[in-house]
């Protein structure tokens, strides 16, 4: 029987090691953490959104230029397979008024521990605190673990150490330096699906610190779509600004900053805005008269405010024409990205021309890489998981594969 090394308990990782062990090698799961799927845990924590159901031409495109490099394991893995899978689990899923596809249960918890009791009866086994830093100069697998430094030989290896967001759960990135040391072509890994930075003012941070901004339409470029925000301290962030982020990020890397545009009524067109914001406001303060006619939430009051502001403009000096186009396109400057460590994915990794159809290392024999140590990036919604699921499984029948050759 053959022995496998699996780096990293993710979904990519765990997946390899299912396609492995059901496939006849003896599986070792390796984990720098105290206890497996630390990062699939927290995916979890609001819902775990395993995949979406949209059609898989429209699906694929999400990956935007990685898209012809991931489907291949995406087809032979879908996200019907993925839906089976769940329920095989004990976990059937159902799916969601936004299309985004949920477990029963809706957390990860109930499916990552039937999954760790299925991956136990297959036999894999699990060396958890055990961090990898490399290979020894007979090629075997180098890892710290707690009685020391351990020299690890096995037939085949799996790395599935994740990107670099959320460092304390596991995934740090700090694998890039050892395979670029090994000749490998990895691209620096990035802040995706990520909040940016904004030089709000002090009394518009203080007020609306954590205050959502709802039913917005977002605009950027050529690209324009609908979600939420949230403010935060050092900017904002949401499911909107995810699904921009990728946009965003290249801009102000170019650039060093971006401006995007948030339009807080886009089901409310120009000439009725106009109307409603017409007539006299009597003695209402400017900011009540907007909550009124144009039912602003007191967090858009703000925004508008602050943008007026930053222009030395007064928001009660302006035309309900003027006043009307502001609030269907406020402009924002992006000055920054947020850090990674608080991004929920990253951007960048092992270049895909390092790697062939089976997802082998191709100047490593017997080295394959699964998940988001490969370089593509995707938004929320399903999206990054299902592409983790299916590489896990691409690299696992890889492996079984090279074997046999």
């Amino acid at each position: 029987m053959t022995d496998v090394a699996v780096i990293g308990a993710g979904p990519a990782g765990l997946m390899a090691a299912e396609v492995l062990a059901l496939g006849g090698a003896r599986v070792t799961v390796y984990d720098a953490m105290p206890s497996a799927g630390r990062k699939f845990l927290m995916a979890g924590r609001g819902g775990l959104n395993l995949t979406h159901s949209e059609p898989l031409p429209q699906f694929m495109t999400r990956y935007r230029e990685m898209a012809l490099r991931l489907q291949a394991a995406i087809e032979a893995f879908p996200p019907d397979a993925l839906r089976a899978w769940s329920e095989a689990l004990g976990e059937p899923t159902f799916v969601g008024t936004s299309g985004r596809v949920f477990p029963r249960a809706f957390k990860a918890s109930p499916l990552l521990r039937a999954w760790l009791r299925r991956l136990d009866t297959a036999g894999v086994r699990f060396a958890l605190r055990h961090r990898w830093s490399g290979w020894d100069g007979e090629g075997r697998l180098r890892f710290q673990a707690r009685d020391g430094m351990l020299a690890i030989a096995a037939d085949a290896t799996v790395l599935a150490l994740g990107g670099a967001s959320w460092p304390r759960l596991g995934s740090d990135g700090s694998w890039a330096m050892i395979l670029a040391d090994k000749g490998i072509s990895v691209s620096p890994l990035r802040p995706a699906n990520c909040g940016f930075t904004i030089a709000w003012s002090d009394v518009f941070r203080a007020r609306f610190e954590g205050q959502p901004l709802k039913g917005i339409a977002l605009s950027f470029g050529p690209h324009r779509l609908r979600g939420e925000a949230i403010v935060t301290q050092a900017g904002i962030e949401g499911g909107a600004i995810y699904a921009l982020s990728a946009e965003l990020r290249e801009a102000i890397a170019v650039n060093g900053e971006a401006l995007l545009h948030i339009a807080l009524r886009p089901d409310v067109d120009q000439a009725e805005l106009v109307k409603r914001l017409s007539p006299s406001r009597g003695k209402q303060s400017f900011s009540n008269f907007l909550r009124k006619a144009a039912q602003l939430s007191p967090v858009a009051v703000g925004l508008l405010q602050e943008a007026v502001i930053g222009a030395g403009q007064s928001l009660s000096a302006m035309s309900p024409e003027r006043l009307a186009e502001l609030i269907n396109a406020v402009p924002i400057k992006l000055t920054g990205v947020a850090p990674i460590a608080r991004a929920i994915s990253s951007a960048g990794g092992i270049s895909f021309d390092e790697v062939d159809a089976d997802y082998m290392i191709r100047k490593l024999p017997g080295v394959f890489a699964a998940g988001e140590m490969l370089n593509w990036e995707a938004p929320t919604g399903g999206y990054l998981l299902q592409a983790s699921f299916a590489t896990g499984v691409a690299a696992g029948r890889g492996v079984l594969e090279w074997l046999k050759r």
